[in-house]
């Protein structure tokens, strides 16, 4: 984990006024767990009250990671060129668009957060990159997301798109009708697309505790059972080895001795459309 800075309670020159400071969320907890320095005191303190609960939450944020990069080279295997990062976070360690790019030069990518650090500092960090977009949008107004004003205005939906909710949607409840979400984004996408998801999962009474206090975030979390994670691909075929956890996703991707040994209380995927 890195370490404090010296004076924790003064404000970061990259946190905008607007940013509570004694409010913990849940992009920079994430951030923390990858061994980024992009988090708060309040954010260190949850984790660390995760960790208490759940020691291995980092190793599964790394797994997390890990499973994306396998992805991204499947899907640049594909010929994926244009990618959309929804929930992206702070995108300093391994980000979609170097990985992206390092297989196919000129990738187009969008990053889009509802978290105001994440933004603000996603677009210091790629202020001189023209082949990246990055929104604040939220995954909840895919009219807004979507639409020539955000990614419609720098992604070509007339091709074919990979969409990465990444840990995400645990953090839209039921109330917010995560299904209907996703027919609306899969009505946008071409024939061809992908879409990418890692969803937590309801398991044992440690992971509801740590549900339990992500509720004092404004992202709470909604684990949800296998089935349930399942019906968000409808439309999509399961690329093999279909909804799994997600060490288990296609492991031979991974750079040999890379391979994180940890069981991930929840699912990954990646589906194509038809």
């Amino acid at each position: 984990m890195p370490e404090e800075p010296e004076n924790p309670d003064v404000r970061p020159e990259w946190a905008p006024l607007t940013v509570d400071l004694d409010r913990p969320s849940a992009a920079r907890v994430w951030d923390y767990y990858l061994g980024g320095s992009h988090n708060f005191q309040v954010d260190r303190a949850l984790a660390r009250q995760v960790m208490e609960r759940m020691p291995e939450a980092p190793l599964i944020a790394r797994a997390t990671r890990a499973f994306l990069h396998r992805a991204m080279r499947f899907l640049t295997d594909q010929g994926i060129d244009q990618f959309i990062d929804v929930g992206s976070g702070i995108p300093t360690v391994a980000p979609v668009h170097e990985v992206a790019r390092e297989a196919r030069p000129g990738t187009r990518v969008v990053y889009a957060d509802n978290d105001p650090v994440a933004v603000t500092h996603s677009r210091a960090l790629l202020s001189g990159d023209s082949e990246t977009l990055v929104l604040e949008a939220d995954l909840r107004r895919p009219d807004e997301l979507f639409g020539p004003d955000g990614a419609g205005g720098h992604l070509d939906f007339t091709r074919p798109v990979a969409v990465l909710l990444i840990a995400v949607l645990h953090f839209i409840p039921d109330s917010d009708d995560p299904a209907a979400i996703l027919a609306n984004i899969r009505a946008r996408l071409a024939p061809g697309s992908y879409l990418v998801i890692v969803h937590g999962s309801v398991s044992a009474e440690v992971h509801q505790e740590t549900a339990d206090l992500y509720r004092r975030t404004p992202n709470p979390l909604t684990l949800r059972p296998y089935d349930e994670i399942l019906h968000f691909f409808d439309g999509f075929d399961l690329v093999p080895p279909g909804l799994v956890p997600p060490t288990s996703w296609r492991p031979e991707l991974s750079p040999p001795g890379t391979q994180l040994a940890i069981h991930s209380p929840g699912f990954a995927g990646v589906g194509r459309l038809r």
